[in-house]
């Protein structure tokens, strides 16, 4: 392997060549996102970037009244329950569900509005 790539040499790429307009890009056509916004949608989409905690969004919104007790969500993620409510908690700081203890067992809500939310404010950001 040390001989193959002594051999190789390094081949400069050519310098792109300016637009003939003298800038480099176009202007802004509308506002971009604040940070503000980027960090907020930034949070959710951190939430939902792992396939167990959209998996147990879907199942919470697709109960009687979008919500579902801690012991019904272990079986169809097939995680105990611990690894679950870690899963819950971190939807519910993302804005996602509310959680309400009822004796022993948590409950889970799907937060009102939420996703209508997310999609509003994206597609603000990006749109």
């Amino acid at each position: 392997m040390r001989g193959k790539m002594a051999a190789m040499t390094a081949t400069p790429l050519p310098l792109a060549t300016p637009p003939s307009t003298g800038t480099c890009c176009a202007p802004l056509t509308r506002a971009a996102a604040e940070p503000e916004t980027a960090r907020e949608l930034a949070r959710v989409f951190k939430a939902l970037s792992d396939p167990t905690r959209v998996q147990l969004l879907s199942i919470v919104a697709a109960h009687q009244d979008r919500e579902a007790c801690v012991c019904d969500l272990t079986e169809p993620v097939g995680l105990a329950q611990p690894t679950v409510s870690h899963h819950l908690k971190i939807l519910v700081d993302a804005g996602l569900l509310t959680r309400e203890q009822r004796g022993r067992w948590a409950y889970y809500s799907l937060v009102p509005g939420a996703l209508d939310h997310i999609a509003h404010r994206l597609d603000a950001a990006v749109g």
